[in-house]
């Protein structure tokens, strides 16, 4: 059996707007924070993914090495919808796995700040008018106004919707109170783009974007990056007790995609593919939902996060307004979700976000997380999901050295 894995380095810049600074310098500085944070440096290095969406064709991996150090080593350029960072993590991991190097290096970085409304492939929408045809299903028809839409509001409303048509006890208050918890969440993140407390008054009479996710509930388009150094069991009991200690374990790395089902090719599925990842997770870590002291979930809308309560079997399935009613997803509740803030607060700079999803997780079981600290976590979950359709989780454990 391939030997584990650990997460020996990770760091997240401050998300936001960064007019000064370019996608290299962001991913810069992630890396070299990261391989601070691991006490190792990039000579050490047996590979480099870098993950990059909006501008994918640019090669940021090599772009990033020569601010960083140029070593040789294979680099891969990753894009995978939002579960871009997530993806290049698991690249590196799986490189270690096979034996190829000890050390690995994994970046996520997007400049998404201004980018608008965003289309399912992660464009930004033209607002253009006049439809012309083009591509695959464009020569057919558009999806918009026909059987669905294309925007990720919409679709993530209707996904929403459509869990409570399902399942009922969904209203536009109990969406809008998850969008409340995250917020009140993010106060305690100095690097979450957004860090005020919203009331559930204003949260929903701010501007309605796709009923009933208002602009609070929607998660925020934003710059940033983030960065993890990986490295071998075996390498690892070679470092210092302190490094040791401070090193997370990866018990679970998934990625899945879209199964075949009798269904539509074109509207989106998210439950299905993210179930899956889940129950894989679980089983190749060893634990269940019911051992998770923290969970970073990929809640783009606050309808998003209520759905994957489910899908990640927090809950028994169609429990999932139970669940959040019962107080459990709160910082003090009995299976925390969100505490950076999540999506709608600490933003989403679509590649780094993977990767801060784990960086958030890593500093509870690290016991590093200062004021939002969850106390004795040690085991915590990260997922992402981006359309097309992608799903990354992971399940980290502390230390036991």
């Amino acid at each position: 059996m391939a030997e584990d894995v650990w997460i020996l380095g990770i760091t997240m810049t401050k998300f936001g707007k960064h007019p000064d600074k370019d996608m290299v310098d962001l991913a810069a500085e992630a890396a070299r924070g990261a391989l601070s944070d691991a006490g190792v440096t990039m000579k050490d290095m047996g590979i480099l993914a870098a993950g990059n969406l909006m501008n994918a064709s640019a090669g940021i991996g090599q772009q990033l090495q020569k601010q960083i150090g140029q070593t040789g080593i294979p680099v891969y350029n990753v894009a995978n919808a939002c579960a871009t960072g997530a993806t290049a993590l698991r690249t590196a991991v799986m490189a270690i796995k096979a034996g190829e190097c000890d050390y690995g290096l994994a970046v996520g970085v997007e400049k998404l700040s201004g980018a608008g409304l965003l289309g399912a492939g992660g464009g930004s929408r033209s607002s253009g008018t006049h439809y012309e045809p083009s591509g695959r299903y464009g020569a057919v028809a558009t999806t918009d106004g026909r059987i669905g839409t294309t925007t990720m509001p919409g679709t993530f409303a209707q996904i929403g919707m459509e869990y409570g048509h399902k399942y009922g006890g969904t209203s536009f208050e109990l969406f809008a109170k998850i969008s409340e918890k995250n917020h009140a969440h993010s106060t305690l993140n100095p690097l979450a783009a957004y860090t005020k407390k919203m009331s559930l008054e204003q949260i929903m009479g701010d501007v309605m974007i796709a009923y009933p996710n208002t602009r609070p509930m929607c998660s925020a388009n934003c710059d940033g990056a983030a960065a993890a150094v990986v490295v071998s069991d075996s390498k690892l009991k070679t470092l210092s007790l302190e490094q040791r200690k401070r090193a997370v374990k990866i018990a679970a790395s998934v990625l899945t995609t879209d199964p075949w089902q009798e269904a539509c090719q074109i509207l989106p599925d998210v439950n299905t593919l993210t179930r899956n990842a889940a129950r894989q997770a679980y089983e190749q870590a060893g634990v269940g939902p019911e051992d998770l002291d923290l969970v970073e979930l990929h809640d783009c809308f606050a309808t998003a996060e209520l759905v994957h309560y489910d899908n990640l079997m927090l809950c028994e399935e169609g429990g999932a307004v139970d669940f959040f009613n019962s107080g459990a997803p709160w910082r003090d509740g009995k299976t925390p979700v969100n505490v950076s803030g999540g999506l709608e607060s600490k933003g989403h700079p679509i590649a780094a976000t993977g990767i801060a999803n784990i960086w958030e997780v890593c500093h509870h079981l690290r016991g590093e997380a200062g004021d939002r600290q969850i106390q004795g976590a040690k085991v915590g979950l990260a997922h992402v999901i981006g359309l097309g359709s992608a799903c990354g989780v992971h399940i980290l454990e502390k230390s036991a050295a």
